[in-house]
């Protein structure tokens, strides 16, 4: 029977983000035997390697392997971070996009196996130098976006899910993902805003679940700036990257025309209550997130630097606190409903198509749908798109 190596174990923590004594206790084992089993000095039982496994985010085979892994290219990463955010946000959010990597490979591959696969013209069609106008004009005639029809939804999420249907259709799979399945693995928004997988094939673009819903809809024109563009990548908020700031410009060009800014008061004004009010005035009608519209009035001169950071934080706080709110309100709704609506009708209904044409089987439909194979009839049955 071959045995675990002991580099592997080292590796897996490391790469996990824990340090000796973190490990131990999540083990629930002593500093000292997890120190020797990485030493080589004695040999963890199945059921340690399982719990490794399951806390380390690896597979379990990989503890057999003889050297690690490599790294798999995740893609460029745009954000503009503290080194301790991005450190402490590294681990999950790697394993998140690796998760995110095994979903898409196995949709392509089911689609290419029913003859489906094509390649979608506008993935990588775009460059900078073609001008935040032009960029959004192509995006929005190939979605079919009508802002008027945007702004006239009921909600803020049939604002977004109009959106996402225009994109989906158009062969993007949107998925809303913000952590690993539990609230224990969260990744905080200004760590990870969106992700971009520019494929020609099944390009995806997922959007932290964790932010404000008022901002789901420019994170995910952003990102499909990327996909535009042709990056495969990871986004923050307020990245300093030229790139970045080209896809917020398209986004906002989308959702806003720039001249219904100066339709807010009192913004040059120090009466940052009042201005907090105007702005949320503003957003709620058009259906925006407030964080967009103060990032419109910095980059157009109409609030300084500090303004814009003091709104931010305000926004934020008031994002943290009604999210406590909802937690406190009770039960959610039914755990089916919740997984269609992360996974996006585009994702669901391609796997069920792919299920009923034998490209695809239900244990890798689960893998895609990030459920046990037991629950993928009962999620991609009716009721699914």
């Amino acid at each position: 029977m071959p045995k675990v190596n002991p580099n592997i174990l080292i590796w897996a923590r490391e790469t996990a983000g824990f340090s000796a004594e973190e490990a131990a206790k999540k083990l629930a084992i002593s500093e000292e035997r997890l120190l020797a089993f990485e030493a080589g000095e004695s040999e963890p039982s199945r059921k340690q390697l399982v719990n490794m496994a399951e806390r380390y985010r690896r597979p379990l085979l990989t503890f057999y392997m003889s050297s690690p892994p490599k790294q798999k290219q995740l893609g460029q990463d745009f954000r503009t971070l503290p080194l301790d955010q991005r450190e402490a946000a590294q681990p999950i959010l790697s394993t998140l996009i690796r998760d995110v990597y095994a979903r898409q490979n196995l949709i392509k591959s089911a689609l290419e196996d029913a003859d489906e696969a094509r390649a979608l013209q506008f993935v990588g069609s775009a460059q900078m130098k073609m001008g935040v106008a032009e960029v959004a004009n192509s995006i929005r005639q190939v979605i079919h976006f009508d802002r008027d029809k945007f702004r006239g939804q009921n909600s803020v999420n049939d604002a977004f899910a109009m959106l996402r249907e225009g994109v989906e259709e158009a062969g993007v799979f949107v998925l809303l993902m913000g952590n690993l399945g539990t609230h224990h693995t969260d990744i905080d928004v200004r760590a990870f805003r969106g992700f971009a997988l520019a494929d020609p094939i099944a390009p995806f673009v997922i959007i932290n679940e964790k932010d404000a819903k008022t901002a789901w809809s420019f994170t995910l024109l952003h990102e499909l700036t990327h996909i535009w563009l042709g990056q495969t990548g990871v986004s923050g908020y307020d990245g300093e990257a030229e790139v970045e700031k080209f896809c917020d410009q398209v986004a906002a060009h989308i959702l806003l025309d720039a001249a219904e800014l100066a339709t807010i008061p009192s913004v040059v004004r120090n009466d940052f209550d009042l201005l907090v009010a105007n702005l949320s005035d503003f957003a709620e009608r058009r259906k925006v997130s407030r964080k967009m519209v103060a990032f419109n009035l910095l980059s157009t001169n109409r609030i300084s630097r500090d303004m814009y950071q003091r709104l931010i934080r305000q926004f934020d706080q008031d994002r943290v606190q009604a999210a406590k709110s909802k937690e406190k309100s009770g039960s959610g709704p039914d755990y089916y409903v919740v997984r269609r609506h992360r996974m996006g009708a585009g994702l669901v209904n391609t796997v069920r198509r792919m299920i009923a044409d034998g490209a695809m089987t239900t244990s890798k439909a689960g893998t895609v749908l990030g459920v046990k194979t037991t629950a993928v009839p009962r999620l991609v049955g009716n009721g699914a798109g």
